[in-house]
């Protein structure tokens, strides 16, 4: 049954997606996630241009779009912009909606004479419904939804949002029912419309836009957004052509005082009678008459709320698009039907667009234009890592974030052979670019990026993927995700066992897991020496003023400061660039155990040092990728369970590959082409000289 009705639903919205024509305009980035089948959301514009003074009104609307981008959804705010529906706007577009002081309010009895005119307009909850389901879209936000009003037995003046409900398939988010309406009454009014209403939460109260209860008990109510979309599948599976209410409770610290909230309604309504405002007129009075008695408390407590409708809303528009297109069980689900593996590999971290500048000269001189060359490749450490491990026939998950602009384009192109299906294109953000200076050595001189995007890969994004993090073989953090993601993730894999690689970038992001308790969750990193030493000195631990340059005092210094982290990691793989790499870990067969453990370690403890593969300089093209390559190959070992010294080998080579090609990760790069034909030397530090006990 579940798997016949998602193929139902996904042949439904492949019919009604992406309809543009002379009266009615899909973004097309909307278009796009409507075709991809990534969750959108509705929003409402009346909110826009009668709802919020300007620029209340913008920020809120821009504020609302990101909430909804942070959780991996896209935003669709409707409106009608000279004659045509749009669904999608651009900033522009909601510049000047809520600067416009001519737009209309318009709901289902107002779109044709608004159409007809070429007129523009907020579109109400009924006009956003029409649209939303033209479009597609299963799940639609606004603030508070209209009713009947109070003494509306006598003057029968119903909102139309009502009677939209009952005969539109539409899943509405909202704070319940506005407060200034008769509750009671519109409860019902949609019980007789067919109206399926559901609180959201624990709460069995239904709310009162302002206040979390409003007196009256809600028909039912859903916990989560599972149980939400679960709702939504339902009514659509039985046929049923009208919507679903879910009322979202404000939030407790947000929840004005219902009382002075309340007794500002009721001045204002009185007012409103008094000054014979009618109809379409009176919420917009009201609205703005508690604003003032309240003075602005009821404006900011109708922030907050959208805010968290937004937030819930689209954390159900996830849910459902997962439940419509990957039916999990079912009573009409086939045994024999192969389900789609879960990653072994998870990776969590940044996409770069890099811009390489190589000088033809020895020294390059700053001030001045020096003779070179200058090409363009995609990078990032997360993007590096996961196309080394994909390379090598490992197909790892990799999430992050992009813009949506030309180079996202490009990198999605160029990234084809990678699962990217958690990479999120992020409307009004850039794609991460990354501009290297290097000398004719490849040694870099100077770099320069405009990374902020990468703080869009947010916790609420990632979340998401709780599944699949929880299940993995090998979660990878790069350095460049906040310090909420990463805490997020090592306390989620320390729950489930989860082994946790972390490549801390570079020496000022080095400290990010160990800012807290999250770095005793992890089980491997792979530092350079800087970087090392920036994480002995976050736990407070001696660190040596000045790095050391000769090999012996190196692998000594980095033998020392590995020590104190190998207290709850299993492995650190110390990078030393062209003098090789050390790894320092559990003592095993003359080498150290790269094996993923669930038990505390219990041996002694060994560093294994192993030189670099030699490289003339001349034949250097660039080292941007080189330490990527290194650490995805020995990933690649570890998850293939291979030994140490295999695993350690690939690394070199691949790292070694990556020193010729002019990108990060050479797409000559292959499982076959970094099998190691023999034993590699590597060469063992006595404890003593290393500072690391034996135990």
């Amino acid at each position: 049954m579940l798997g016949k009705l998602s193929s139902t639903l996904q042949r439904y919205i492949s019919a009604t997606s992406c309809r543009s024509d002379v009266l009615f305009k899909i973004h097309p980035t909307v278009c796009e996630a409507l075709a991809e089948h990534w969750p959108v959301v509705a929003l409402e514009s009346t909110i826009i241009t009668h709802g919020m003074p300007y620029p209340q009104n913008l920020s809120t609307a821009k504020e609302v779009e990101e909430i909804v981008k942070a959780e991996g959804v896209i935003p669709a705010t409707v409106a009608v912009l000279e004659g045509k529906v749009h669904v999608g706007l651009s900033s522009d577009e909601l510049d000047f909606l809520a600067s416009s002081k001519t737009t209309l309010k318009v709901s289902r009895r107002d779109l044709p004479y608004v159409i007809s005119k070429g007129l523009s307009g907020g579109t109400t909850v009924s006009g956003t419904m029409i649209a939303a389901h033209k479009a597609g879209i299963s799940v639609f936000v606004t603030g508070g939804i209209g009713g009947v009003h109070r003494d509306g037995e006598n003057t029968l003046d119903v909102s139309a949002d009502l009677t939209e409900l009952g005969r539109t398939p539409i899943a509405v988010v909202s704070a319940g029912i506005k407060s200034i309406l008769d509750i009671g009454r519109t409860l019902e009014f949609l019980e007789t419309q067919g109206v399926c209403v559901a609180t959201y939460g624990e709460s069995k109260s239904f709310p009162a836009f302002f206040s979390q209860k409003s007196g009256y008990t809600s028909p039912y109510n859903v916990l989560n957004s599972e149980e939400a979309a679960e709702l939504i599948v339902s009514t659509h599976s039985l046929g049923l052509q009208s919507g679903v209410l879910l009322a979202v409770p404000i939030p407790d610290e947000h929840a004005a005082a219902g009382q002075q909230i309340e007794d500002a309604i009721q001045a204002a309504v009185k007012e409103a009678r008094l000054k014979g405002i009618r109809g379409r007129d009176v919420t917009p009075f009201i609205l703005h008459r508690v604003n003032e008695l309240t003075e602005g408390q009821s404006l900011r407590a109708n922030i907050a709320l959208i805010h968290n409708n937004a937030l819930v809303g689209s954390q159900i528009a996830r849910a459902l698009a997962e439940r419509m297109h990957h039916p999990q069980g079912g009573c009409g689900s086939h045994k024999d039907e192969k389900e789609a593996p879960k990653p072994k590999t998870i990776i969590v971290g940044g996409v770069n667009v890099d811009f390489i500048a190589k000088g033809a000269s020895k020294k390059l001189l700053f001030g001045q234009t020096n003779p070179g060359s200058v090409c363009q490749s995609f990078g990032g450490v997360g993007r590096n890592i996961a196309d080394c491990l994909s390379r090598l026939d490992q197909k790892p998950l990799f999430i992050s974030a992009i813009g949506k602009d030309s180079h996202s384009d490009a990198v999605l192109n160029y990234c084809k052979h990678m699962d990217t299906r958690a990479v999120a294109r992020l409307q009004g953000q850039r794609t991460a670019t990354y501009c290297a200076v290097i000398t004719e050595t490849g040694e870099l001189s100077l770099g320069l990026g405009d990374m902020d995007i990468h703080q869009e890969i947010k916790e609420q994004y990632v979340s998401q993927y709780e599944d699949q993090l929880s299940s993995a073989s090998l979660v990878v953090l790069d350095g460049n995700i906040p310090v909420s993601t990463i805490n997020y993730i090592c306390s989620l894999a320390k729950k489930h066992s989860v082994p946790v690689w972390y490549e801390p970038t570079d020496a000022d992001k080095a400290c990010k897991p160990f800012v807290s308790e999250s770095w005793k969750a992890l089980s491997y990193t792979s530092p350079n020496l800087a970087e090392l030493c920036t994480m002995n000195k976050t736990l407070c631990l001696p660190t040596p003023k000045v790095l050391p340059s000769s090999l012996e005092d190196v692998l000594g210094c980095a033998a020392a400061l590995s020590r104190p982290l190998l207290e709850h990691l299993h492995c650190v793989v110390v990078t030393l660039g062209a003098l090789g790499v050390l790894v320092c870990g559990e003592h095993e067969a003359g080498t150290v155990s790269l094996r993923p453990r669930k038990h505390k370690r219990k041996g002694r403890l060994c560093a294994v040092y192993y030189p670099a593969l030699s490289v003339r300089s001349e034949e250097t093209v660039n080292v941007s990728g080189a330490g990527d390559s290194l650490a995805g190959a020995v990933m690649a070992g570890i998850l293939q369970g291979k030994d140490t010294d295999t695993s350690v080998r690939m690394g070199l080579l691949a790292a070694r590959l990556s020193l010729f090609s002019p990108h990060p990760i050479a797409p000559s790069l292959t499982a076959e082409a970094i099998l190691p034909g023999r034993k590699y030397l590597r060469r063992g530090i006595p404890v003593e000289r290393c500072s690391v006990s034996l135990r």
